[in-house]
Order: structure tokens, then sequence, then C-alpha cells
């Protein structure tokens, strides 16, 4: 051993990948914990019941919240003393694995809310789902991680679209569709990797135009597409004065169409002679192109038919694919339909019980809306009304914050990472929980339609809690076996 190696301190490391205690992110230990036990107290005090209030029945719901935490605590203790390189081996094993178990629970599982996607073991009830990001995010990790890896290759896009693809398609067979609006988290972490801003405002044109199409005629919505297409042509090519050029000309033949069917005594309607405008506009859009060799004109052409089609495709799924009870959150969500004794009623009994919190909060155990059941589903994908209706604005705020500091240790631990795995591992965790987080809260006060997603820590449920924990602990391990790496350079 050189004397370089002797000079270790605990706090560094060491080798044979056994871990020291000075290693941890004790920081980010202490949130989950403290998450945890929040978690279950909001539990207790959703589902309580004064004649069994044993914290171990296990015929009620903390009960088994309270197994459940015992087996998670036992499972990050063993995930920090496994040597971190072991899951950039187990990467792809494990979700193959996870690919095979979602098929059988296709097939085999069983149906509890209108989605087959649980496995019925013993008493036990488990969710593959929540597994599945888990070992996703392992499976990118690993895959954009590789030497020669290049993402912006045509090759490395298909396979990340295999490797998100397949476990999303496999979720909304299950008609789980809540999870499977999850795995939107990676695109968080492809823009941290470098992947390219045009795709992200194409999907925020996409957000816009979902909504939209709810709420404006066709018509209407072409010329909001065209006008679009014309602001992400400017903003690419820096031309904005020939784009607004552009849309001068589409209104002077417009109005010229529209004066001229009117002389004829043809009644047009101005939004047909907006149509016909666009339609005479093309080949002076074409020769624009060619005269100034804008190669990506022929995108932003692509972009404005396939925003076309899209909104059709959203008017066609929305009446044909989705369910009554997802068509009717959307319209109530948009303001378009209001039924508050029946589809309006989870969100108006949420919003009330998060209200009557005050500042303060009503106490421990006070909470009404929640204690008498007002409230559905108070103790998993609501269990924030009781939050804020039993320790108000303070409590809301402090939770908001714990996911706050959570969050902004994992993009650390991101940052500090010395191999692209655990970067882009720590920052697909990070991205998975502000997503579950923000769409969790986002619906329980309005701002998101109602889905089933669970907030991390503090909903009830084995497969959740079980879930998080793997992956916010690999991630803390992969972080502590920098040190171990250190060590092993110096010996």
């Amino acid at each position: 051993m050189t004397n370089e190696a002797s000079k270790i301190t605990p706090g560094e490391g060491n080798s044979g990948g056994r871990l020291f205690a000075a290693d941890i992110d004790w920081w980010t230990v202490g949130i989950y914990v403290l998450m945890v036990f929040f978690g279950w107290v909001n539990i207790y005090a959703a589902v309580y019941n004064e004649e069994q209030a044993s914290i171990f029945d296990l015929s009620q719901r903390y009960g088994m919240q309270t197994l459940w935490i015992g087996v998670s605590f036992c499972l990050a203790i063993s995930i920090l003393l496994i040597d971190g390189k072991y899951w950039h081996m187990l990467a792809y094993p494990f979700y193959m694995l996870m690919l095979a178990v979602m098929l059988f629970v296709l097939f085999f599982g069983k149906e509890i809310n209108g989605a087959k996607a649980w496995l019925v073991i013993g008493s036990a009830q488990i969710q593959p789902a929540e597994f599945m990001k888990f070992v996703t995010a392992l499976a990118l990790a690993r895959y954009m991680s590789a030497y020669n890896f290049n993402l912006h290759s045509a090759k490395a896009l298909y396979y990340i679209g295999l490797i998100i693809g397949l476990p999303v398609l496999l979720i909304l067979a299950q008609n789980d569709t809540g999870s499977a609006m999850v795995f939107a988290a990676f695109f968080i972490m492809l823009y941290r990797e470098g992947f390219g801003s045009a795709l992200y405002v194409v999907v925020l044109m996409l957000a816009f135009l979902f909504i939209i199409s709810f709420l404006l005629e066709p018509l209407p919505i072409l010329f909001i597409v065209l006008l679009l297409c014309l602001v992400v042509q400017g903003f690419v090519n820096r031309n904005w004065r020939d784009a607004v050029r552009y849309l001068a000309l589409v209104l002077l033949l417009a109005v010229g169409v529209f004066v001229v069917t009117t002389c004829f005594g043809v009644s047009l309607g101005f939004n047909y002679a907006m149509l016909i405008g666009v339609a005479l506009s093309i080949p002076w859009l074409v020769r624009y192109g060619v005269r100034h060799r804008l190669a990506n004109l022929w995108q932003f052409v692509l972009l404005f038919a396939g925003a076309v089609i899209f909104t059709e495709v959203v008017d066609y799924a929305f009446n044909n694919i989705l369910q009554v009870h997802q068509q009717k959150r959307i319209l109530d969500l948009l303001g378009i339909e209001n039924d508050p004794h029946g589809w309006s009623y989870n969100v108006i009994q949420s919003k009330i019980a998060i209200g009557s919190g005050g500042f303060f909060g009503k106490g421990f155990l006070g909470g009404t809306q929640t204690r008498f059941s007002f409230v559905p589903e108070q103790s998993t994908d609501f269990i924030f009304c009781t939050v804020g209706e039993e320790w108000g604005f303070v409590g809301s705020l402090a939770v908001v914050a714990l996911f706050f500091f959570l969050i902004l240790r994992l993009m650390r631990m991101g940052e500090r990472q010395k191999e692209p795995f655990g970067r882009i591992y720590c920052y697909s965790v990070a991205a998975i929980f502000f997503v579950h987080f923000a769409i969790n809260i986002g619906m329980t006060i309005g701002l998101f339609p109602v889905v089933g997603i669970p907030l991390p820590f503090f909903s009830y449920g084995g497969s959740s809690l079980l879930a998080f924990t793997m992956l916010l602990f690999v991630a803390i391990r992969l972080d502590a076996s920098q040190y171990d790496e250190n060590a092993r350079k110096l010996l």
C-alpha cells in the first residue's frame, strides 16, 4: 500500500465496495425518514378508527403502512450495503424481468378501480408499474453511459424511445394512464443531457393545441396553428420580419377572397376566406424557401401539417378511446362542464378540505372533511388533503419544501457524479419525483385532471413506498460509491 493510500480517511471511502457512514448523504436520508414519518401520520389521521387505534393493527391501512415502512427501511439498508457497480451490471436484466412481469400482469393480473395492473401474492397486492419506473431509469442510465453513445444520432433516439416506450405501452394496455404519464419525466433528464430544445417547444405547442381543441372550432384552430408555426420558424431562423410579412400576405389574400366572393353574392365567411388565403400563399412560401435556401422550411411545413393532424387525433381519441370518467375530468378541468355531485365532486371536496385548514390547520385528528370520508381516496391519491386540512398552510408549505430540497439534493448528486451512469440515473430519479409531486398536488387543487398518481412517501401503498425507496437509495449509494472509486485509485 502506498503512502497516499494510507492517508484515506473514513469519509473518503475504501476499497472492496465497503461503505463508511461518512460516505452517505445523511441530509437526503434525513429528508426521506421525515417524509415517511409525516406520511404515516397523515395516513393514520385519514383513516383513523377509535376502536382499532393500534398502529400495528394490520386490518387498518396505517397498520399495513407500518409494516411496509419497516420493510422499506430494511430494503434501504440492504441497498446501501451493495456495491454501486452492481446496479450498472443488473440494469438490463432487471429491465427485461420487469417487462416480463408487466406482460404477465396484463393477462393474469387483478383489476382494481378499472386498471388491470395488480399482482396478488397472498394477502399482498403489488403494482409492478411502480417498479417499472425504477428499472427504466437504470436501463436508460446504462444505455446512455456507453462509451460510443451519441444522443443526437438516430440509433440512440430509437433505442431511447424503445426503452421508454415499451413500458408505457404495457401500462396503457393495463388501463393505468396515470402511471404511464410519469414516464414523461425522462424527457427532463434528456434535456439535462443535451437533447435539443426544439422538441420541447413542439411538446408545449402540442399541449396548447390539446387544450384549445376543446375550446374552439376547427378553423380558428387552423389559424392558431399557422401562427404558432410562424413563431417557431421566426425563432429558429431569426427572421421575424419575413414571418410577419407572410402573415400579412395571408391576411391580404383572405380579405381579397372575402371581398370578391361577397361581390358575387357568395356567403363564404371570413374563416373559409382565410383558409383559401393560406392555400394561395403556398407558392410564395415555396419560392421564399428556395430563394433564401431555408433547408429546414420543409420541417415547418411538416410541423404545420402534423399540428393539424394532431388536433383531429385528439378529437378522435377523446370521443373513442378515453373512458367517460376521463372525458369528464378533462372537461371539468377546462371549465367546459361542471357537475358538483358527479365528476367534479372529488376536486371540490379536496379544495374544501385544503382550504378549511387555514394557516395553521385544525390539528392532528381534527380534520372533518377527511375524517368523515368526504374526500374519496383520502389516504392514497388525495393524501395531500389531509395535510392541508390538519396542518394548514404551514404544513402544506413544509411538504412542498421537503420535496423541493429532496429534488435539489438529487440534482446535486447527479452533478457531482464522475460517471455518466450515476448522473443520468440521479437526474431521472429527480424528474420522477418532480412529476409525481407536481401532478398529485396539482390534481388535489384543481390544476390537473384527477389521475391515479401517489404522492411519494405520503400516499398509502406498499408498492409505491418500496419503489420510491429503491429509486432514492440507489441514487444515494451511487453517490457514496464515488468515494469507493477514489480510494481504489489510490490503492
